[in-house]
């Protein structure tokens, strides 16, 4: 049960990482930009792999496709409200507005989190140990997320003490989620659990497409499609060995 706590605070520990090195070093755009193109690609492989072909293969083509359609639109929808709040921008490292208030920004890295790590809790109920993959992209995506939402929180008035308890909230919002994945979805019926992992592909597919994939490209220019590449390589790897 614990695990489930520990490794749903690994992939959610990223984000506090990732403000700290922004307050601490100073990280040059293309950098992000390189960061969030290979995190991509282990996103892609992490959705297609451990979640919609696990999916598919324990439960059917059928919840698993329900899911999947659930969680694009609810991700697409929540991102258009959160981005009309003014936190379209919250990945990017040049985010300057300072009238989309860091909270909006905190908000909508929390939307990102809080599902991804109730499906790190789920996996450890199929076999007792987490998903590495799983949890390795998550962490790779969200490290450039601490970076960038950080430079729009003290672009917007924020001081480094709050930025640093708002990231560490999400870092246990993140282990108590997986901890809360673990625990109520215990029992789930094979269908049930096909379904959320559809939910989750849905949306983190959406959220690569509609985000990450976009945003790292303005950053990083032609090299993202190549190195997105190599992360999705990374990925079928780690799927391999793991």
């Amino acid at each position: 049960m614990w695990q489930a706590a520990m490794w749903g605070g690994v992939s959610g520990s990223a984000v506090l990482l990732g403000a700290l090195a922004a307050m601490v070093f100073p990280i040059q755009k293309k950098l992000i930009g390189y960061i969030m193109a290979f995190g991509t690609g282990v996103l892609i492989g992490a959705a297609a792999y451990e979640l919609l072909g696990e999916s598919v293969r324990s439960g059917g083509l059928m919840p698993t496709s329900v899911g999947f359609v659930a969680g694009a639109v609810t991700f697409t929808l929540f991102d258009i409200m959160i981005s009309k709040k003014g936190a379209q921008n919250r990945k990017r490292s040049g985010h300057k507005n300072a009238s989309s208030g860091g909270i909006v920004l905190f908000i909508g890295t929390v939307m990102d989190a809080i599902p991804e790590s109730l499906m790190i809790g789920a996996s450890l109920l199929k076999e007792q140990s987490v998903s590495f993959l799983l949890v390795a992209a998550i962490f790779i995506s969200n490290f450039p997320e601490g970076l960038s939402s950080t430079s729009g929180m003290k672009n917007s008035g924020y001081s480094k003490k709050k930025i640093v308890i708002l990231w560490g909230s999400v870092f246990l919002m993140s282990a108590l989620a997986s901890l809360a994945g673990y625990l109520f979805l215990d029992g789930a019926s094979i269908e049930v659990m096909s379904g959320i992992g559809g939910f989750a592909g849905g949306a983190i597919i959406a959220m690569v497409a509609s985000t990450m994939m976009p945003e790292a490209f303005e950053d990083s220019g032609p090299t993202t499609g190549f190195i997105a590449a190599i992360g999705l390589l990374v990925s079928l790897m780690l799927d391999q060995f793991s």
